[in-house]
Order: C-alpha cells, then structure tokens, then sequence
C-alpha cells in the first residue's frame, strides 16, 4: 500500500495558491482514480482506493503547512507505511513553474512542510514528486509568494502541470521510482 501526501494549508483562503498545489496534484489523482476523499482522520481528509494497479491512501494533511509531519507520521504509523512507500506532493520553489522531479530522500531545503515530516516521521528517506513554482521576484518574501495564487500566465497552463505530475505518480505506482525519474524528470512540459 501506498500513501501518497499532498501538502498544503487547508480553508478556501488557500485554495488556489503555488502552497496548495500538493492538494491539487492529490485531487487530480482522486479525480482519475476514482478515490472519494470524504473519510476524516489522521488529522486529514484521506481516501481508499487503487490505482494504477495498487492500492493507495491519498492524504491531504489539514493541520497547515508547517505542521504536516503530525498528520504524515500518523498515519504512516497507524498503516504500517514505509518511507519506499510514502509519496509526499509538495511545491518546490528552487524549480520553475512547468518543472516536476521525482527524487528520494534528502534535506527539506528550507521547505517547512518536509522540515516537519523529517522530524516527525524519524526518516526522511521518502519518495517527493517536487512541483516547481518558481521563485519570487528578486527580493520577494518566498512565504508572501508562495502564499499568492498563480499568476494569470501560469494559470492557463496549470492544468497540464498537474495532469503531468498526477501521470508521474502514477509512473511510480505501477513501475517504480527509477522508472519515474528516467521518464519524468528534467522535462519542462510548457517547452518540450
């Protein structure tokens, strides 16, 4: 089983921000997978399904940013879940918009969500699929920017980011995370 983790900040105030686009890539798979997210627990809103062949919890985290490793390491302790089968979504603002990476394991580079999973979950081993939102303007506040919705540009073309990343999982789920990285890495989907 897997678990797969999209970070955001929970309440229609950050609905539509570069933060939430972990929750986005989640629905989106929800969407095509079939997976109702209506159960509540984990301090989340989760749901139970397949997909591409496996069985998987997706998880939306509702404690904000900052605190996801509470919700993460909950559930990942009450499922049995190892960090080979743990998928954490988030945003990544060292990547440009249009860029989706899956890596394994590492720092949380300054990311507050991964800083707390690290510390919550004891292991920080775990598969991430990185969104890239880009940077702020020279000097910007990185918290003020990543807490804005996308610019207009950006979102006419944030459906196919997040239709590209949810494949990346599914990539993941049914042939590994080797696979996923050889295939999707790199790619910047808005210039092939």
């Amino acid at each position: 089983m897997y678990l797969i983790a999209g970070l955001g900040n929970p309440g229609e105030r950050y609905a539509k921000t570069r933060h939430n686009v972990g929750f986005m890539v989640v629905d989106e798979l929800a969407r095509r997978c079939g997976v109702a997210l209506k159960k509540k627990g984990y301090q989340a809103k989760y749901g139970v399904g397949r997909c591409a062949g496996e069985e998987i919890i997706l998880l939306q985290p509702q404690t904000f940013m900052n605190l996801s490793g509470a919700s993460v390491a909950s559930a990942t302790k009450s499922l049995g879940v190892t960090p080979g089968d743990l998928v954490v979504v988030h945003d990544e603002i060292d990547l440009p918009f249009g860029i989706v990476r899956v890596k394994v394991g590492g720092g949380h580079g300054g990311h507050n969500g991964l800083r707390h999973i690290n510390s919550s979950v004891g292991d920080s081993s775990y598969v991430r699929l990185r969104i890239g939102v880009g940077r702020p303007d020279h000097g910007g506040d990185v918290a003020d920017y990543v807490l804005r919705p996308f610019r207009a540009e950006e979102k006419k073309d944030l459906d196919d980011v997040l239709e590209y990343a949810a494949d990346a999982v599914e990539a993941l789920l049914q042939h590994g995370t080797q696979y996923a990285m050889c295939e999707y890495n790199g790619r910047n989907i808005l210039n092939p």
